[in-house]
């Protein structure tokens, strides 16, 4: 039998979660819970490739009771915001947690009370993902190492955001069809910063940079100058159709680590007029030093008008799920990439 694991919400990342716990050798779906009444009580087949799927043998519930009361090895925590206190209370009834949605680095301050958790638990709180949560710190520190006397390192996202299925969360907290004003003071770079700093940080930390105390955080905006249509219906000439967030380390008011997020609806009629430029959307990987290292990643970001799934969101869902057996077997209380071993991937049911 393999580890037990919880699948904790099902949105795009939980969905994936779930297949992705589905195919790998060493771990078997012991649970679900949903937000809505709607969910509960359906077999979790039903919940991931609709009406007539094949039962999994597993039911969904939206009592955190169950969950707690459930006898299971690890959480896959991937609601949309972070609650601390669902953490903490599955730390607590003895569950190892690994999340996309927080806790990539967090300081001593803010470990505090999951790790208390944690500890009287027995078990260890990880926090991973994509972009924080990899592309952001783990792939610079790894790219870094082929290199000696560091003196930059860089994570850049690009992504077009027509293909985000998220009309809600593109408007209303991205920010995007708003006007400029609104957008800049809106929940946006309160909510990146969270993760964003704790990956420039893990990567200060690890490279041994004398950086200043403070991550300097900044953003941009690009407004329409015609109609560009969009998953939140028509921006209109005016309102935000760009973003672009920014996160630096300084030694001597010198960036030492960045790491910038570029979310464009498409590239035409933008003021500023930004672009992905040649090589279209992608992750970029920087170290500067001896010698020189730069790498682009491709695969993560959807075309516009293709098929199939986001896989950023997958692969969201895969780095958490690939990390649940070596999280299971760390000392309990908070375990972040500089802790845990080299994790791969594992061969697919055919070739294992």
């Amino acid at each position: 039998m393999g580890l037990r694991v919880v699948q904790w919400a099902t949105g795009g990342v939980g969905i994936a979660a779930i297949k992705g716990v589905l195919e790998h050798p060493d771990l078997e779906l012991a649970g679900c819970w949903v937000h809505s009444a709607e969910k509960a009580g359906k077999d979790v087949g039903e919940i991931i490739d609709g009406p007539g799927a094949e039962p999994l043998g597993v039911t969904a519930t939206n009592s955190i009771d169950d969950i707690l009361a459930l006898d299971a090895d690890a959480v896959v925590y991937a609601p949309l915001l972070p609650n601390p206190d669902e953490v903490a209370a599955l730390l607590r009834s003895g569950k190892n947690v690994v999340t996309p949605v927080g806790w990539i680095y967090p300081s001593e301050r803010q470990a505090a009370p999951l790790k208390a958790a944690a500890l009287e638990g027995n078990a260890t709180l990880h926090g991973t993902g994509i972009a924080p949560g990899g592309i952001s710190e783990k792939f610079p520190l790894m790219f870094s190492v082929m290199s000696t006397g560091v003196t930059f390192v860089r994570a850049e996202e690009f992504s077009d955001l027509r293909t985000y299925e998220a009309p809600d969360v593109v408007r209303h907290v991205m920010g995007f069809g708003e006007v400029p004003d609104k957008a800049l003071s809106g929940p946006m770079q309160k909510l990146l910063d969270g993760g964003f700093i704790q990956a420039v940080q893990m990567c200060v930390d690890k490279i041994g940079f004398r950086a200043e105390p403070k991550i300097r955080s900044s953003q941009e905006i690009a407004v329409a100058t015609a109609p560009i249509p969009s998953p939140i219906g028509e921006i209109e000439p005016g309102q935000v159709a760009g973003r672009k967030f920014h996160w630096e380390a300084l030694v001597d008011n010198e960036p030492v680590v960045r790491i910038t997020v570029n979310w464009l609806m498409g590239e035409d009629n933008l003021d500023p007029a930004w672009t992905f430029g040649p090589e279209g959307q992608r992750y970029e990987i920087e170290v500067r030093g001896n010698p020189d290292i730069s790498v682009c990643i491709k695969g993560f970001q959807s075309e516009v008008g293709g098929q199939g799934p986001e896989y950023g969101v997958v692969g969201t869902a895969a780095h958490c799920v690939n990390s649940i057996p070596a999280v299971c077997a760390a000392a309990p209380g908070i375990a972040t990439y500089l802790d845990l071993p080299l994790i791969s991937g594992k061969a697919a049911p055919q070739l294992g």
